[in-house]
Order: C-alpha cells, then sequence, then structure tokens
C-alpha cells in the first residue's frame, strides 16, 4: 500500500494543456516557425528543455532558446493562466487521500511561478506535504529528476512505497523510471493506449472519477 501520491498537474489537476500548446504554437510563430497546434500538443508534459529541441535546432536554440522560454511563460501568464481553472473535485480528492493517511507532493514541469498560481486554482495548498517544479531540476520530464526531487523532498521516500498520477506518456515514463508505478487519467487528452503503452497501472477518467472508485483503486492499495 503506497504511503504517498505525487502528483502532476498540468492536464492532472488542471485543465491547462490545450494553453500550454497555444502559448508554444504563439511563440514558435513569434519567432519565425509555423507548427501545427496538434504537434505542439503532443509534447506537453514535457519542459521547455524537453520540448523545444524538438522542433529547433541546437543552432537554433543557442540564439533563440532562452528568449522563446521568456517568451512564452509571459505570454501564458498574461493571456492563459487567467483561464485556468481546476478539474472537479480536486480538493475532494486530495482530502480522502489525506484521510486515508497518506502524504502528497506535487510534480510538475511548469516553472515555480505557474505553481503557485495553480495551487490557488485548485485550493490545494493546505493539502500537500511537497511540491517540484522545473526550476527544482536540470531536466524535466521524461527524465525522472522531477519524481526524483519530490520523493526527496518528502523524506527520501522509496519508490515502490509510494504511487505517481499523471495524464502524459512522459510522467509515466519520467516515474518508470525511478521504479515508480503510475496511475494515468484520461482529462488531459492523451489517447488511452499511450498512456498505457507509457506504462500506467490503471485509468481513471478524472480525479472526480478517481475520487468516487477511490477504494477499488491503487492509491487504496487495492
Amino acid at each position: 500500500m503506497p504511503s504517498c501520491i505525487v502528483f502532476d498537474v498540468d492536464g492532472t489537476l488542471l485543465d491547462s494543456v490545450d494553453f500550454h500548446a497555444r502559448a508554444w504554437e504563439e511563440t514558435f510563430r513569434h519567432f519565425g516557425k509555423e507548427v501545427p497546434f496538434a504537434d505542439v500538443r503532443r509534447q506537453i508534459g514535457k519542459g521547455g528543455d524537453q520540448l523545444l529541441p524538438v522542433f529547433w535546432s541546437p543552432e537554433e536554440l543557442d540564439r533563440l532558446g532562452d528568449a522563446m522560454q521568456d517568451y512564452r511563460g509571459n505570454l501564458f501568464r498574461e493571456q492563459y493562466l487567467p483561464r485556468v481553472q481546476a478539474f472537479p473535485q480536486v480538493r475532494e480528492l486530495f482530502a480522502r487521500v489525506r484521510a486515508d493517511g497518506k502524504r502528497i507532493a506535487l510534480a510538475t514541469s511548469s516553472k515555480k511561478d505557474e505553481l503557485k498560481a495553480y495551487l490557488k486554482i485548485a485550493d490545494i495548498a493546505d493539502l500537500i506535504d511537497a511540491q517540484t517544479s522545473a526550476d527544482n531540476v536540470d531536466r524535466s520530464k521524461p527524465h525522472p529528476d522531477i519524481f526524483e526531487a519530490a520523493l526527496a523532498a518528502l523524506g527520501d521516500v522509496k519508490p515502490q512505497d509510494a504511487l505517481a498520477v499523471g495524464d502524459t506518456p512522459y510522467d509515466a515514463q519520467a516515474a518508470g523510471k525511478l521504479g515508480l508505478r503510475t496511475v494515468g487519467l484520461l482529462c488531459g487528452g492523451f489517447p488511452e493506449d499511450d498512456l498505457r503503452a507509457a506504462g500506467c497501472m490503471a485509468l481513471y477518467r478524472d480525479p472526480a472519477d478517481l475520487l468516487a472508485r477511490y477504494e477499488q483503486s491503487p492509491l487504496a492499495g487495492s
């Protein structure tokens, strides 16, 4: 039975994936490259350090990488962050996890300032025990660094004593590299087959569905 649950944030707790994709799409256009929205969206879940090299050469990133990161960050905060909403029953799910005697950490590829806003949007700041973001590690998902940092922040919890909850294949891939099992949520819009292929042990529609079936879920030890 897991003693800790490590949650991804974007697409798992918050309906924000499309907004991130739009911000990157507009950023790429601003810097002279047209990339289809669908192609960008498939990469959401990675941090900028892993997403940008999919579309830009090393030479281009040497010249433009930092400027693109800054442009996207400002664009997202100004135009899209005010429109982000939490999925239904996120706080109730967290309260149920805590009532079950488990601790909670957040592990996101988003920046620290975005995570701070997300805590308010989802109304969960008082229910978490640790949090890690892209600012805490050198490499974002699908590298395992963020999950590794989250387990360390919980007090060096062993992977076999925790579970991850995420919405992208990159969550499951990153967690799997540590031996951390992953429960997948479909609310981020990634195909069920992709999540299963990446290693998700169980799938639920969204946080409300996971809460409704909590007793039979891996979070409860089933």
